[in-house]
């Protein structure tokens, strides 16, 4: 505790809340996954059809959901590791992060993609982290959140641009909108000190 009566996390105790949510996360998205394959893919439904009003409620269950075990494979491994470094900064706002991504990138779907079709998976908010932490080297400018941005962009930079590009089968609508939600993210969740440093002349 300290002083004010307020508890403190230290970086290792901010590492195991970030990890043990990442996990669970990526595990509930296997489960969900195995249940919609023994129900006949009862859950697949539940992606978002464009510019039908009923499927703006499936904004959100959408990005928990995907076609096939291949398709969680894909986005478990950068959604895991992606999500623990955001996740770093404070769960709160990681979860504030990841909600702005998942509501902006289901609305990108809802607007702009082919009508009849049906998107779900992670991978919007995948693109989404990525954008964040990116940007977000730029808006704190804190040395260890610089490293952590380099970082991220020489390991998934080429993978993200890639998946910028329209492909069949592929949601380039909801990594696009993720992306630039993270970003955004990054700029509207910065740190006060980082709010008054870009107000110093």
């Amino acid at each position: 505790m300290s002083g004010n009566g307020i508890e403190r996390w230290s970086r290792a105790d901010r590492a195991k809340a970030a990890a043990k949510l990442m996990a669970g996360w990526i595990a509930l998205l296997w489960a969900l996954e195995a249940v919609d394959l023994a129900t006949g893919h009862a859950l697949d439904p539940y992606g978002v059809t464009p510019r039908e009003s009923a499927e703006l409620a499936h904004i959100v269950p959408s990005a928990f959901l995907h076609f096939g075990f291949g398709h969680v494979a894909a986005n478990s491994v950068p959604l895991l590791v992606l999500g623990f470094l955001a996740a770093l900064g404070g769960i709160r706002r990681f979860l504030a992060v990841v909600a702005l991504i998942v509501v902006a990138g289901g609305l990108g779907v809802w607007l702009f993609s082919p009508s009849g079709t049906v998107t779900a998976g992670a991978s919007g908010l995948v693109f989404g982290l990525f954008g964040y932490l990116v940007a977000r080297a730029l808006v704190e400018r804190r040395p260890l959140e610089a490293v952590v941005g380099l970082l991220v962009a020489a390991v998934w930079g080429g993978t993200m641009l890639t998946g910028l590009a329209p492909a069949q089968g592929v949601s380039w609508q909801g990594h696009l909108f993720g992306l630039l939600a993270g970003v955004a993210a990054a700029f509207a969740l910065r740190r006060r000190h980082a709010r008054a440093a870009a107000l110093t002349p």
